[in-house]
């Protein structure tokens, strides 16, 4: 069914009213140099309610009022061509039986048929010109290219698509279909619950109907495959269509979130299967990018962790700001050539510079300070796996501690500008290895600025939870759960976690770090904890599984260290809201460096000597609010 009445609609129609009619006016201006004997005026007015009245009607039944505008295309532009032409001719034959065409130059015909194809089409291009080029998408100006290709390869066959969601994204996915018949896809349709979008059409594809008749539409149309075009779709409502495209019983994939998307180009090569990152974290996170840009652009970046989840995902972040080089600051080599290969493929001029080094080594620090002299350090190496950490505490202390230390204090020797330390949720009020020696580093880098030390460098912390995808989270050991049959292995029923993705997380390290002037504890706004339980069942009904029914959970009670919650803040802390929305902060007493520094001391001779029970005492003393983990039974 065609839709006719829309917003907008009266403004297109009488647009298009006007330009039929100077058209018409304008072709005898042209036939008679500009001079137009008098008797053909009354012959122009007398004609001209046929024309407009056939013009429209032809417009109408070629789908001319079906279109968006703003993604005008090839396909419309030929629609364009085949109105004019059968209204023309129309015209023509009309004349020629009722009228004749005695009165009449023949000329007038042909170049109104010229003028009224040139007028609508470039009424609708313009429109799409204007808003390309406003959002800056270059693609507008190769609006033409490849005309006749277009019209050869228009109804090209391949997979059944459809595309859930009529926005600027759904668009570039459909217009690169088309362009590119190799592909393998032949879009059917769009599904979109925006009312005003209803029976409209986008390259001559059809929105047809809301993401509630999806299962119907399937049908109606074939389709043997479904696409997520939404990329700021929230959480909760991805949540809904997924469980949608569920029900339909055929393949959905998506395209990757506007966090995720590096350069903010949506293309089919970005199209991937729904990950559990989706139904945690669509939304896309604002940046204040001027901010950023001032204390990275042209600036030498150094990276610890380089070859990690957050370090990597740091250094794809960074190369968005044009730094003047990325130092790879990375022990694990594998990890380091595969980051460095990738950033020299997508970074452009910027300098890629890895190095295989440990923060552990004073002496491969000041080398690499020395012949680099970054500008900027995110310090992201660290142990993270609570349990192994619990049994090997010196390894948890030597490593995030000590590490830690050997960093600041190069950076404050080179003088660094800006130090940006990652630290986590678990470092509030620690019950474990791993959260007592990240809070016992947070605590280090903030006496760094403060007590009267005249220090250049700005040091700082953010602090936040998990991140979804990491390596060694709960999701990649479900996923080789699912994949081997099940079942899936739960420490607790009650246990829940903060989540985010890895991009959103970097993204908020970047904007923090633009923040601080120096000691500040900043807080990334984690949202709502998440059960722990619930993830697994959705990452099986994501695995196409029904939870207990065709994979079973089983419950095997907390590991050593583990709490049943985390938490990022205590009551005692005073956060304050900064001016982004995501981002809060506190500062925390000062602390006397010389006297961290005698604790560390401390700690390093019990590190040479594995004492793990000696470690837990003194941290005991150290920090008091280190409250070491009780076991929970799995009934509790």
């Amino acid at each position: 069914m065609k839709r006719i009445f829309y917003k907008n609609f009266f403004i297109i129609l009488l647009s298009d009213i006007i330009l039929i009619s100077f058209s018409w006016y304008f072709a005898y201006l042209l036939r008679f140099n500009f001079v137009i004997p008098e008797y053909s005026y009354y012959t122009i007015k007398y004609i001209l309610p046929l024309i407009i009245a056939i013009k429209i009607l032809s417009f109408y039944f070629f789908d001319l009022y079906q279109g968006m505008w703003r993604y005008t295309s090839l396909i419309d532009v030929v629609n364009i061509l085949k109105a004019c032409t059968v209204a023309s001719v129309t015209i023509l034959i009309m004349m020629l039986f009722v009228h004749g065409i005695s009165g009449f130059p023949r000329s007038i015909f042909i170049i109104d048929w010229v003028l009224t194809l040139f007028l609508i089409s470039g009424s609708r291009i313009g429109v799409r010109l204007f808003v390309s080029f406003s959002a800056g998408d270059k693609s507008a100006r190769l609006l033409w290219k490849n005309f006749f290709k277009i019209l050869r390869t228009h109804h090209h066959q391949g997979k059944k698509l459809l595309i859930i969601g009529a926005g600027d994204c759904g668009e570039k996915i459909c217009r690169e279909i088309h362009d590119n018949p190799h592909l393998g896809y032949q879009v059917m349709g769009f599904v979109d619950d925006d009312p005003s979008k209803a029976n409209l059409k986008i390259h001559g594809i059809p929105v047809m109907g809301k993401m509630d008749e999806v299962q119907v539409l399937v049908k109606k149309t074939d389709a043997e495959e479904l696409l997520i075009a939404m990329p700021t779709v929230s959480s909760r409502n991805m949540r809904k269509i997924v469980a949608r495209c569920e029900k339909t019983g055929i393949p959905f994939k998506t395209v990757p979130s506007m966090t995720e998307l590096i350069n903010g180009r949506v293309t089919v090569k970005a199209i991937r299967d729904v990950a559990y990152e989706d139904l945690i974290g669509r939304e896309s996170v604002k940046l204040d990018e001027e901010r950023i840009g001032a204390y990275i652009r042209n600036k030498r970046v150094l990276i610890t962790g380089a070859g990690g989840s957050i370090g990597s995902e740091l250094c794809r972040q960074v190369c968005r700001f044009s730094p003047q080089s990325i130092i790879l600051y990375e022990r694990a080599e594998s990890p380091l050539y595969e980051i460095e290969l990738e950033l020299r493929d997508i970074c452009g001029d910027v300098q890629i510079i890895p190095r295989l080094a440990d923060i552990l080594n004073p002496l491969q620090l000041e080398k690499v300070f020395y012949e680099e002299r970054p500008q900027v350090v995110f310090h992201a190496a660290a142990y993270k796996h609570v349990p192994m950490l619990e049994l090997q505490p010196w390894e948890a202390m030597s490593n995030n501690l000590l590490g830690t230390r050997n960093l600041v204090e190069v950076s404050r020797q080179y003088h660094v500008e800006r130090f940006v330390f990652v630290s986590s949720d678990k470092a509030v009020r620690p019950a474990n290895m791993m959260g007592a020696s990240k809070r016992l580093a947070e605590i280090y880098v903030q006496s760094q600025n403060g007590n009267g030390h005249r220090v250049s460098t700005r040091f700082m912390t953010v602090r936040f939870g998990n991140v979804v995808g990491s390596v060694g989270s709960v999701i990649p050991l479900f996923k080789k759960q699912i994949e081997k049959g099940g079942p899936i292995t739960v420490t607790h029923p009650k246990m829940t976690r903060y989540f985010m993705t890895i991009p959103e997380a970097c993204q908020l390290i970047l904007q923090a770090g633009s923040m601080g002037q120096g000691s500040e504890i900043f807080i990334l706004d984690m949202g709502v904890p998440i059960r722990i339980a619930d993830m697994a069942r959705d990452l099986i009904r994501l695995s196409g599984f029904e939870p207990d029914a065709d994979i079973k959970i089983e419950y095997t009670g907390l590991r050593p260290g583990e709490k049943l919650q985390e938490e990022l803040i205590t009551d005692d802390e005073g956060i304050v809201q900064t001016s982004h929305e995501k981002i809060m902060v506190f500062k925390a007493p000062y602390r006397e460096v010389d006297a961290i520094n005698g604790k560390l001391d401390h700690f390093l001779s019990l590190i040479v000597n594995q004492d793990g029970e000696a470690i837990k005492d003194f941290i005991k003393v150290v920090l008091p609010e280190y409250k070491p983990h009780r076991k929970v039974a799995v009934g509790e």
